[in-house]
């Protein structure tokens, strides 16, 4: 198996050396295209006003001035010889679930390898962010390989790409694997005003607390109780329900 390995956090991120080492339990036959530098929350872009440079690093291993999406281009129209088998997108540093998923470049990747045809994952670890505070890639290391193995067995539609988070707690305090659906955060951004050396203001976008709902059976609530979340995701994104509305709608001439 061909296993091809992206990122949005860049080319020297601890996750994607974890998740190098995670792929390696599965095939001998690894490459990585990953970021020059930091990607995060820029979703599903594309890099179409600055030249896309490409730099390899070792044999099967390449860092690309571009975001996610670039480097699963780049790998499959340029760098490889044929398509991979698989593409896995990871790890991140912090989980991407719910509304997160629509900013997320780590989710972005494995999008991409899915509009190529390929089967793809994308992993999270979750993380509080707190300074000085340990990431736990212990838990997705030791969970991951088998967790791949087993949903490489099951057959998915054209389209679909699985999203895989991993629990912060220990690898042993893991409470199992859930299926999971996309959960319900608020809006978490706020702006940061502050001024520079000359008194121009400028901005940053802050995450703040956030709320949501925790229902059972959603990728927060599954996080919460320490078990791995899977949650197939769509790359169709049409309302079927509000089609059908629609629909009706206009035959009956009440939309103009």
């Amino acid at each position: 198996m061909r296993i091809l390995l992206t990122n949005d956090d860049g080319i020297h991120a601890e996750g994607l050396a974890v998740l190098e080492r995670i792929a390696r339990t599965i095939s001998d036959d690894v490459w990585v295209v990953a970021p020059e530098a930091d990607q995060s929350g820029l979703a599903h872009s594309l890099t179409l006003s600055e030249p896309l440079r490409l730099r390899q690093i070792s044999e099967k291993r390449f860092a690309l001035r571009g975001t996610p999406t670039d480097c699963v281009i780049m790998a499959v129209r340029k760098v490889l010889d044929r398509k991979p088998d698989l593409v896995l997108s990871g790890v991140n540093i912090g989980a991407n679930m719910a509304d997160d998923v629509t900013y997320s470049g780590t989710v972005a990747g494995a999008m991409e390898g899915t509009l190529q045809g390929i089967r793809s994952m994308a992993l999270s670890q979750a993380y509080s962010h707190v300074v000085g505070e340990a990431v736990a890639w212990d838990v997705v290391e030791r969970h991951a390989p088998a967790l791949i193995r087993s949903l490489l067995a099951v057959d998915l539609p054209d389209g679909t790409l699985l999203n895989l988070n991993f629990p912060k707690c220990s690898a042993d305090a893991v409470a199992g694997t859930e299926v999971t659906s996309q959960g319900k955060l608020d809006f978490g951004l706020t702006i940061d005003e502050r001024s520079d050396g000359r008194g121009f203001p400028y901005f940053w976008l802050r995450f703040g607390e956030r709320f949501g709902d925790f229902r059972a059976g959603t990728d927060i609530h599954a996080l919460r109780e320490n078990r791995i979340s899977v949650t197939p995701l769509k790359l169709d994104l049409t309302d079927y329900t509000v089609q059908d509305r629609l629909a009706r709608a206009l035959s009956e001439g009440t939309v103009v």
